[in-house]
């Protein structure tokens, strides 16, 4: 269907009013609000002992979520695209469950597992403490960016074949030789774009790791916690527009190295 100018122009301006008053607009409030003291306070609101521990506390759940997502995300999405077995339709659902399921539900079903009065409660009597801790914020963390690794990585399977493994397999090479020489340099786009949506996720998630979080600063607070906390328990609007454009920040790194690798993998095909 051919659209007139008149409608190719109303749309354009539709959706561009839309982006503005959504995403340009609140951007601009946070940066005004951010800088209107000078760099330096803005400097110094992230440099408090607090901004420093939850955005150290960020990055080890990043550190930590990270591999094992890659681990699991590799090897489920190779059982989805190379085995048949029999529930391989709820992995499929399990998989994306995530998408599906609040965050918060998430933070409440894991109380509810590792609490002190839930099924694995009794733990907590051995020193080993889950829920309030970092344990239960990696859960959380490791359960929400789940299937990011998986669906970038599953398509990649599906489009290379298993011509090339095979031929490898009848030249002698073991499962793992054929996995590192001929599956993993195949798919390492489609992994490393799972991986940057895994840590952008993975920094930027509120809902489940604030339910399972003491949220106390230099303890269990990370930089999201540390803007909710700020702007709701403190009343400190700056310091909350500080820790948010640092988060924004990072978010537009990762933006930046995600259209850097889309270009690379788009070069290489």
């Amino acid at each position: 269907m051919k659209l007139s100018p008149f409608t190719r122009i109303s749309l354009r301006t539709v959706a561009l009013a839309y982006l503005f008053l959504l995403l340009i607009v609140p951007i601009g409030v946070i940066l005004y609000r951010t800088f209107e003291n000078g760099i330096m306070a803005f400097v110094e609101s992230i440099s408090t002992p607090a901004a420093i521990s939850a955005l150290n506390l960020s990055l080890l759940i990043v550190v930590i979520v990270v591999p094992l997502n890659v681990v699991f995300g590799i090897v489920v999405a190779l059982a989805l695209v190379r085995g048949r077995f029999p529930g391989r339709g709820l992995l499929q659902s399990v998989v994306d469950l995530p998408f599906a399921v609040s965050p918060i539900v998430v933070g409440v079903a894991l109380i509810m597992l590792w609490g002190a009065g839930g099924w694995f409660g009794g733990l907590e009597s051995l020193g080993f403490k889950v829920i309030f801790g970092l344990p239960g914020m990696v859960i959380a963390t490791i359960f929400v960016t789940l299937p990011f690794v998986v669906r970038e990585v599953e398509p990649v399977l599906h489009e290379i074949g298993e011509e090339q493994e095979q031929a490898a397999a009848t030249l002698g090479a073991n499962a793992w030789q054929t996995f590192w020489r001929i599956t993993l340099p195949a798919i390492r786009w489609g992994l490393t774009y799972g991986i940057v949506l895994t840590v952008a996720r993975a920094l930027g998630e509120f809902g489940a790791v604030i339910m399972v979080s003491s949220g106390f600063p230099g303890v269990s607070q990370t930089l999201t916690l540390l803007v909710h906390a700020r702007y709701i328990d403190d009343h400190n609007t700056f310091g909350a527009y500080s820790a948010a454009t640092l988060l924004m920040a990072i978010a537009v790194l990762v933006l930046l190295l995600m259209t850097l690798l889309d270009r690379k993998r788009s070069a290489d095909k």
